[in-house]
């Protein structure tokens, strides 16, 4: 055993919990922590460093890591003004109950709320990001370090997972820490009672027209729901966060569905919502609350979730994968084929209508999404920003999996497709990872192209040009404002990827889509595809 600064032990402590990499810029404040920390993937005693453009790319590529993995994501950031260019990326995990860890510097512990104005300082800086995170603390010792990080952990790992932010003064990452630290044990989350599971096994067999909604809470339960859709015979909703649970293409799924009012008709309709591991918030149908007639069946494992804006008639507390597999064995025997038969000929209808339905812009997002989905391999992972595009391809374009399209749905920020994409690609080299992000998004974080040549990722950086904020000139017109301030200029997006040693193609045709596209997914470098909306290949 030898002896160790605090950030030292720190990023050995992280490494045991399971972290191989950590995102980032070094500042004098976090030169301890790079004692630890090399730019090389695999070097001994040293974690890796992904370095990022901006703190709050690093903190989106650690979004990103989590978006994709479900694992924890970390960055590492300076006090000061590092924490409040990362806490974009926290308020967007908090919304999408996303385990991002924060780790940042602070001034010297003696400095701390006394306003002296020393370097980076702000005076309660874990007041700035609380509101923000499961929680946020300074650390006043090093053997606080072992006791937050369990907190933390315990959170991302048997609850409900959300950011947490843990500071850490120079003076203090500088003391000398004489014992190895060890990763606590994490307590596995509640389990269900019999008593509830009995009532909802109740309440599903007695139900005529059920429909089960799925959330990003969902997401590694897959097996165990399509089990339970099989076998009940339902419709199943998805949010934005729980596309992919089950196969988009299953007959009873309607993908995204939830933000389609001809799908929200039908939940209306239902005399069961069986919700599992979704809040049912307003930011997954974009109108608000949700017409609800039926009874509820709500499985979370968040206890606040269960009886919140929609009471359950039942409520199951506890991890969705375990619950879910206990409810399939309750229900065993139990197949409603002709629940099914309907089920499959309204999912069909509803489809249907939602295709007849499509504005002028949205048919033009279908016809791409249908040529991407077709040269894309299944695999892929999709890292979408705040963008029609991707708000059509929430219900118009299909994923097998969970994990594999990315959209800040809750927080919906700017500027997160390209380095979420960064942060999935590093945790995911072998799989494919492509950005679908509007020309106005992308300049939220443009540099981080450069972060993404540095580490030779091969992705297809898809923008999709229409003019600047399109869906804020769409929302003004319709309340009868005068357009301002969602209009800029745009570069030259061909000569902007030059000038960072990244490949370029305005792709003028589907041809030269198609080649673009599938020649991107090799190269050892990002390349801009450019789709100007207007074009006439999209109509």
């Amino acid at each position: 055993m030898t002896t160790k600064s605090c950030a030292e032990a720190t990023i050995e402590l992280l490494s045991k919990y399971g972290i191989k990499t950590i995102f980032g810029i070094p500042g004098v404040h976090t030169l301890d922590f790079c004692r630890a920390l090399t730019d090389d993937t695999d070097v001994p005693n040293k974690m890796r460093h992904v370095q990022a453009r901006n703190e709050q790319g690093a903190a989106f590529m650690a979004e990103g890591w989590a978006r994709a993995t479900g694992g924890v994501g970390v960055a590492l950031v300076i006090s000061g003004p590092g924490v409040t260019n990362a806490s974009t990326a926290l308020g967007q995990c908090y919304a999408d109950s996303l385990p991002m860890l924060l780790i940042s510097a602070e001034p010297v512990s003696t400095s701390l709320g006394k306003g002296q104005g020393v370097l980076h300082e702000i005076t309660q800086q874990k007041k700035v990001t609380e509101p923000l995170t499961a929680f946020s603390e300074t650390v006043t010792t090093p053997s606080d370090v072992p006791v937050l990080l369990a907190r933390a952990f315990t959170i991302f790992r048997s609850k409900r997972p959300r950011p947490v932010h843990i500071s850490i003064p120079i003076d203090i990452q500088a003391q000398a820490v004489s014992t190895d630290w060890e990763p606590s044990k994490i307590v596995p989350p509640r389990e269900v009672s019999e008593e509830d599971l009995l009532k909802a096994v109740s309440l599903i067999s007695e139900s005529k027209k059920a429909v089960i909604v799925l959330g990003g809470g969902a997401c590694d339960s897959g097996d165990e729901i399509l089990e339970l859709v099989d076998r009940l015979g339902v419709i199943v909703l998805t949010t934005t966060a729980g596309k992919g649970v089950i196969d988009d293409n299953h007959p009873l799924t309607i993908s995204g569905g939830t933000v389609r009012a001809e799908a929200r008709k039908y939940l209306s309709k239902a005399d069961l919502i069986i919700a599992i591991g979704t809040e049912l918030a307003e930011t997954d149908n974009y109108v608000g609350k949700y017409q609800i007639n039926g009874k509820i069946i709500r499985l979370d494992i968040d206890e606040k979730k269960i009886n919140d804006h929609y009471p359950a008639t039942v409520g199951l507390l506890g991890d969705a994968k375990e619950t879910v597999k206990k409810l399939n064995k309750k229900l065993k025997g139990l197949i409603k084929p002709r629940q099914r038969e309907k089920a499959e000929i309204e999912v069909a209808k509803i489809t249907k209508s939602i295709e007849h339905s499509l504005s002028q812009t949205e048919a033009r997002h279908k016809k791409f999404l249908k040529v991407l989905r077709e040269i894309s391999p299944p695999e892929t992972i999709f890292s979408t920003d705040a963008c029609q595009l991707s708000y059509t391809g929430v219900f118009g374009f299909h994923v097998p999996k969970a994990r594999k399209w990315l959209h800040p749905v809750g927080f919906c920020a700017l500027g997160n497709a390209l380095p979420n994409a960064i942060g999935a690609k590093v945790a995911l080299p072998q799989i494919p990872v492509t950005v679908l992000v509007g020309d106005g998004g992308f300049m939220f974080s443009m540099p981080e192209i450069l972060s993404a040549r540095e580490q030779n990722l091969s992705i297809p950086i898809i923008i999709w040009e229409n003019g600047g904020y399109k869906q804020i000139q769409d929302d003004m017109k319709a309340v009868g404002v005068d357009r301002v301030g969602v209009d800029g200029m745009n570069p030259d997006f061909i000569k902007l990827a030059g000038s960072c040693y990244c490949d370029a193609v305005y792709a003028n045709s589907q041809d030269v889509f198609t080649h673009s596209f599938k020649k991107a997914l090799v190269a050892k470098r990002p390349t801009i595809i450019l789709i100007k909306e207007e074009d006439d290949w999209l109509n």
